[in-house]
């Protein structure tokens, strides 16, 4: 490197160190220092070549070597820009040219990915008038700065309109100014005028300030007022006459030598204590004006006080609020802004009363019996300490620090919220001119506390003692605000009888779910014992589920009836079918009035003491707060147990006539030594495992805990048991602190462990294993974590459930004699295979049971290879390799020849249908023509209908018994699990109403919204906007494998119970392969939908049994696109069946012709309807369809054509063949636009 460039070197500043953020500017920031080193050329060109052959000139050699040396010192100047963390991550380049490409491709696709920010960042940007403006003008530019190097420049003009209309409101006037000039402007002219408003304004404001700090600040000497200037009102000071004593030199003699040309009070003779005239009238002349007010004060109210900042002295019109009171001298007067004057009366002393409970007491105020306005001087106030800040229409008063009181503006002042006093021994309580009663600084001191403690503070000597009787009535308006709470509530009428009145409540707990993902608790409290039971549910709407449970519970216990169920007026009790069921079963539902949950107050005060015991039972074990479902189940538990302050017999006891026992209760959260179960047990180890004790087992004998440290490979840690063979030690909280050795045990003798030495090999169970259910919180984990692996599976915390469900998958496939283990021939081909893992789940979301499944990998088969038809039976010989976890010892290179078909090969979808048809088939089944997977089969009294969907049925039928002689049948012929009743099937909830059946997905919506992120998002009305025009984006795409994962999940949702985002989903799907940002909001926008309305679904009742249709198109909806889109919907029994929105594939060239095609497409989608139900005898023809416009429905019956309608003759002609033969009964709905305008209320979007 030559010298100049070390010389610039040491002139020029190191760009900062790159620590992963802020690529773009540290980049350019490089690239500066770089150049300015001669060094750029290292990142952008080549490393010169030496030739191969003959003699290379010293010049090369040297231009190489000066290469070389270049790249060497890029390359450290680039390292050292960058943090530690990174330097190991990039040192292992060989060149800088190689070193800064790789950060560019890192670090360029995050900095793109940020488009959308920075525009969003422009438009929300709101000026403020705290700051000033240019600054924000320059933040502005800044963000223009940023979208023009991402290839987004705004144009000058559209930003210096942008601008503008970002101006604080405080600019309005100059806004519209500005809007109003003809001549276009550019960036640097705006900016400067601008700047110079913004100058002016700051000049404006402090000349303000100092009139308003000048103004009126007479008292004494006339000869001050020549230096008045305006008022703060714009009114002209007072100027004295001509020939009156107000000049410059005073005319005629002084009154104390006799002399001309001064006054009394400057003659030298006063001094020396010689006197003409009388004394008094010398200081009349001196004191005459002793005050000036800036208000004419036109108000009558003599109780009100005002703060006015240009009056010297305090006014007061009243004699009657003075404690201290002396008679004023004789002339003495008050000089108003009005140019009038006031006769004072005398001074004293006011206490003032302000409302926030403190007193004020204002010294020498005046008494003017003339002023109408009490006025306290702001320059007084300002001198002694106080401080008043001013907002647009209050005025608030501190000293200190510590607040005083406050004003509101009224007619051009501030009013003080006061009230007056009259206190005679005020004046010897204290010399000070300005006092803060003692007893209430220090109850401002003490953050408020209330009176009652003060008191007690003071009898016990901690504070100086004063006279509080007073102050225990007063109101404090600090406390009153912050603390206020409503009034106590008359007791009411109280039950005398086990469930005569039953309180119930629901406490959210949503900001930290529970272990098993609870959000709530619900309560049931009988309030005759006070006997309570409490139920942990994850959603707002398993309330009436809760309460249906408790009820069959109670009621079967007791054998006694609910009378009467007392909640508040939460949307969980409010909604119908609550109403319903109360009605249903006789039930008074009792509610409290509108947001007064407080009339509440069995429910409401046992929450409280349940939350307050669960606090304290976490924070005394130290436990995580996602336990509070264990402890809060175990403190209810405990209070069952404890009499109540009214009764000298516990809930336990009224409720189930026996006492409690004590002897099983043991401290919560506390270490125990469980014994591992004999199956579990290792010869050589330990016999117990380490746990938590976390409550007692429900309707068991057993203790229930969460394993905290094991050592026994088929006991995992943090996993949740049951067991009674248990030894506590309960001084010791394994997750508060680490265990002491030596730490004293407590043993109970009825709890000790009893390991038996004799060790057996346990024999194997014939039962299905599936995993225990330890109660309604109970949840291993994440429910949403699925091992993807065999070797993750046998690694995670729930690997014995894992283990048994492998374990039972193989028993199965052995069973079924499904392969042989044989050696593999020359020339085949070994296919792998693969575990699949499922947890199945309740509606409520808890783990049901643990499935793994064994698939062959069948994607590596290849046609005319390994097979000749995918829909052949399995003929050809496949090998696979022995599955993993279960390899025979001994024949470990043997394969499995399949002898029947497994899942994942694709012979196996044919070979199960095929296998299923012939069986349903030889029993009298008859398939349905339109789908294949529907069987039926019909008697002489009853019907029953078997759906199929891969390995899951539904059975419906018209009577119990046949429905019981299909199941049967059905495992005779295969390995068969009965589910029971149906309530959720391939992930939709069935439940039974009164009058029908309803299909929902609240849980997976739930789901859905929480894998994509979306579950806390603000609910709107409507999933789409129809302001938003979408349009196909021509730029890069933004997350669009995210954007089609949601829409698949939206998909399943629409197609199965949610036909209202069909549209939705339509419109948003022909974005999918090239998503934008617009995009992503409209997708959004459906999500938040999806939360507003988690719990629609469809209703199904026995009325109208017959089928109906309805078809519509909108003709060209987008500017930019040309093609219709049609939609139609079935319903059968009041809900939806079959409905559909798509684009049309044609382009229509009127409106009539686009609801034709729509029209032929719901006639398409009827007739495959028609042809399913007549396999299903159970419902009349034919199908109605019903179309909104008149032209369609008289071209439909015509079936005449047109030449403009050549290209849809085809779906004319069958059409028409299907209205005419009475299959579809066609019918058009005549709206008259006029009335519905007049009447309907225009679109609006809701966010």
């Amino acid at each position: 490197m030559d010298q100049s460039a070390g010389n610039v070197k040491n002139h020029i500043e190191k760009p900062f160190v790159f620590k992963g953020i802020d690529f773009k500017r540290w980049q350019q920031k490089m690239m500066f220092y770089l150049t300015t080193l001669n060094l750029a050329q290292c990142l952008t060109s080549e490393a010169p070549e030496l030739p191969v052959e003959g003699d290379i000139p010293d010049e090369v050699i040297k231009a190489s070597e000066a290469w070389s040396q270049n790249e060497f010192l890029c390359k450290n100047y680039i390292l050292n820009a960058l943090d530690d963390s990174l330097y190991d991550v990039y040192q292992i380049f060989q060149t800088p040219k190689e070193l800064w490409e790789s950060l560019e491709k890192k670090y360029k696709s995050e900095v793109a990915s940020a488009k959308k920010f920075i525009v969003g960042k422009f438009l929300n940007f709101k000026m403020s008038d705290t700051i000033s403006v240019v600054k924000q003008v320059e933040e502005i530019q800044i963000f223009a700065h940023e979208l023009r190097d991402e290839d987004m420049g705004l144009n000058e003009a559209f930003l210096v309109a942008s601008i503008i209309e970002k101006l604080p409101p405080t600019w309005k006037d100059f806004k519209i100014y500005l809007k109003h000039l003809h001549e276009d402007m550019s960036l640097e002219q705006l900016i400067l005028k601008l700047r110079v408003e913004e100058e002016n304004r700051k000049n404006e404001k402090s000349e303000f300030s100092s009139m308003e700090a000048k103004a009126n600040v007479i008292e004494g000497n006339s000869s001050k007022f020549k230096g008045f200037k305006r008022n703060k009102n714009g009114k002209k000071p007072f100027i004295p006459p001509k020939g009156s004593n107000f000049k410059n030199k005073p005319q005629g003699a002084c009154r104390v030598c006799g002399k001309p040309g001064h006054r009394a009070k400057d003659c030298r003779h006063k001094k020396e204590g010689t006197s003409v005239g009388d004394a008094s009238n010398a200081n009349l002349v001196e004191d005459q004006f002793v005050a000036v007010v800036s208000e004419a004060n036109m108000m009558t109210n003599s109780n009100d006080w005002w703060i006015d900042t240009g009056a010297t002295k305090h006014v007061c019109s009243d004699a009657s609020m003075f404690s201290m009171y002396v008679h004023g001298s004789e002339g003495e007067k008050l000089y108003m802004g009005n140019a009038s004057t006031a006769k004072i009366e005398g001074k004293g002393k006011v206490v003032l009363k302000l409302t926030s409970g403190k007193e004020l007491a204002l010294m020498n105020v005046l008494h003017v019996p003339e002023i109408r306005k009490n006025l306290i001087s702001g320059s007084l106030l300002s001198n002694k300490g106080f401080k008043m800040v001013f907002e647009s229409d209050k005025v608030v008063l501190t000293k200190g620090g510590m607040y005083v009181g406050k004003g509101y503006l009224c007619d051009g002042l501030f009013k003080l919220n006061v009230v007056p006093i009259v206190n005679k021994n005020a004046g010897n309580s204290s010399a000070s001119v300005y006092l803060l009663d003692s007893n209430d600084l220090w109850h401002a001191r003490l953050g408020h506390v209330n009176y009652h403690s003060l008191n007690r503070m003071m009898n016990l000597g901690l504070l100086p003692k004063n006279n509080l009787k007073n102050h225990e009535r007063s109101k404090c308006e600090v406390c009153v605000e912050s603390k206020y709470s409503r009034h106590s509530y008359k007791s009411v009428e109280k039950s005398n009888v086990l469930l005569g009145l039953i309180h119930s409540d629901l406490c959210d707990f949503q900001s930290t779910p529970s272990r098993g993902g609870k959000n709530y608790y619900i309560s049931f409290i009988d309030d005759y014992s006070k006997f309570c039971q409490i139920y942990l549910i994850k959603t707002k709407d398993e309330a009436l589920d809760m309460f249906k449970k408790f009820k069959a519970e109670v009621e079967n216990q007791l054998d006694k009836r609910i009378k009467i169920l007392r909640s508040d007026r939460g949307g969980e009790y409010l909604s119908n079918e609550f109403s319903e069921f109360c009605s249903t079963y006789g039930i008074i539902h009792q509610t409290t009035a509108p947001y007064t949950p407080m009339q509440n107050g069995v429910a409401e005060r046992k929450n409280r003491t349940l939350k307050e015991m669960m606090n304290s039972m976490l924070n005394d074990s130290g436990a995580p707060s996602n336990l509070w479902g264990e402890a809060i189940l175990t403190a209810n538990s405990i209070l069952n147990k404890i009499p109540h302050k009214k009764c000298d017999k516990t809930p336990y006891e009224m409720w189930k006539d026996k006492t409690p026992s004590y002897k099983n209760m043991k401290v919560w959260g506390c270490l125990a030594k469980v014994q591992v179960p004999l199956p579990k047990r290792t010869i050589i180890g330990p016999k117990t495992v380490d746990c938590v004790y976390i409550g007692p087992a429900e309707n068991s004998a057993a203790y229930r805990f969460i394993v905290h440290k094991s050592d026994n490979a088929e006991v995992k840690v943090n996993t949740i048991i049951e067991s009674n063979e248990a030894e506590f030690f309960e001084d010791v909280f394994p997750y508060k602190e680490p265990r002491n050795p030596c730490t004293k045990r407590v043993r109970d003798d009825n709890d000790r462990v009893r390991i038996q030495e004799e060790e057996y090999e346990p024999r194997r169970s014939k039962r299905a294993r599936v995993a225990k259910d330890f109660g309604t919180d109970f949840m291993t984990f994440l429910s949403e974590y699925e091992p993807q692996t065999y070797k993750a599976a046998m690694e995670s915390l729930e690997a014995s459930y894992w283990k048994e469900a492998i374990q039972s998958e193989v028993e199965s496939i052995l069973s079924n004699h499904t392969w042989e283990l044989v050696d593999l021939p020359p020339g085949n081909k070994l296919i792998g295979h693969k575990w699949i893992f499922t947890k199945k789940l309740r509606p409520d979301g808890t783990i049901e049971k643990y499935k793994a499944r064994l698939v062959a990998k069948g994607f590596r088969q290849k046609e005319g290879l390994d097979f000749f038809d995918t829909y052949s039976p399995l003929d050809e010989e496949i090998y696979m390799e022995q599955p993993e976890g279960f390899i025979v010892e001994g024949k470990e290179k043997k394969v499995c020849k399949l002898k029947k078909s497994l899942y994942g090969l694709k012979q196996a979808p044919k070979q199960w249908h095929e296998k299923f048809d012939n069986t349903m088939r030889s029993y009298g089944f008859q398939i349905n023509e339109c789908d294949k997977c529907v069987y039926i089969k019909e008697t002489k009294k009853d019907t029953i209908i078997v759906c199929l969907y891969v390995d899951d049925m539904l059975i419906m039928g018209t009577s119990r018994d046949i429905i019981n002689t299909t199941k049967k049948m059905l495992s005779d012929n295969f390995e068969m699990k009965d589910m029971g009743l149906a309530d959720v099937i391939l992930g939709i909830r069935i439940r039974r109403e009164p009058n029908g059946y309803s299909l929902t997905q609240s849980h997976y919506v739930e789901k859905v919204l929480k894998k994509f992120g979306h579950f806390d998002d603000r609910p709107v009305v409507t999933p789409f906007d129809p302001t938003c025009k979408l349009s196909k984006n021509e730029g890069e795409s933004v997350s669009q494998l995210e954007y089609t994962q949601i829409l698949g999940s939206i998909m399943y949702i629409t197609n199965c119970t949610r036909p209202d985002l069909a549209y939705s989903l339509s419109r948003l799907s022909r974005y999918a392969s090239n998503p934008n940002g617009e995009h992503w909001n409209a997708l959004v926008r459906v999500l938040r939908y999806l939360k507003h309305t988690m719990n629609y679904g469809l209703y199904y009742t026995k009325y109208p049994p017959v089928l109906e249709g309805y078809s519509d198109a909108n003709w060209i909806s987008g500017s930019t696109d040309s093609k219709s889109t049609s939609g139609y919907v079935f319903t059968l029994g009041g809900g939806a069946v079959s409905w559909k929105s798509s684009k049309q594939t044609c382009i229509a060239r009127s409106t009539m012709e686009s609801e034709f095609i729509a029209l032929d497409s719901a006639a398409e989608e009827a007739e495959w309807l028609r042809n399913f139900l007549e396999d299903i005898p159970l419902w009349p023809k034919p199908v109605t369809a019903l179309c909104i416009h008149y032209a369609v429905t008289g071209f439909g019956h015509s079936g005449i054509s047109s030449r403009k309608f050549l290209s849809h003759s085809a779906s004319s002609a069958a059409l028409s063949s299907a209205i005419n033969s009475d299959s579809i009964v066609e019918r058009a709905i005549h709206v008259c636009l006029d009335d519905f305008q007049d009447t309907a209320p225009p679109p609006s979007v809701n966010t």
